[in-house]
């Protein structure tokens, strides 16, 4: 299995940027597809962003696109999420996720492995 720990969160105005870090230990990183997802008090967990295992291909949502990038360092067994032009909607606790599956699931069902969250809030 694999531990995952999220970095990075905080307070940030709107329009600012935000870069989140997942470190994992444990089995190979390489193992696995990774995720971001994001929860607020009035959504489920949903989907933001996610990368293969080479880090060749990303997915995301259009409620991202253009604003976020996913990326992954497997050196450093780290996946970052670059949030630039943030919104008062972007205000959420940040999951990475990890999946040992064979495509890049949008679903929080497909992710097996979870860290713990870390809160990112955009203010006015």
């Amino acid at each position: 299995q694999v531990q995952l720990v999220e970095s990075g969160g905080g307070l940030v105005q709107a329009g600012g940027s935000l870069t989140l870090a997942c470190a994992a230990s444990g089995r190979s990183f390489t193992n696995y597809i990774m995720g971001w997802f994001r929860r607020t008090p009035m959504k489920e967990r949903e989907f933001v962003a996610a990368i293969t295992r080479s880090g060749g291909n990303q997915n995301y949502d259009d409620s991202v696109k253009g604003r976020f990038t996913i990326s992954r360092d497997n050196a450093k067994s780290t996946m970052y999420l670059q949030m630039n032009s943030l919104k008062l909607e972007d205000t959420a606790v940040y999951y990475c996720a990890a999946a040992s599956g064979t495509y890049m699931s949008t679903m929080s069902g497909g992710y097996r492995y979870w860290g713990q969250g870390t809160q990112v809030t955009v203010s006015s």
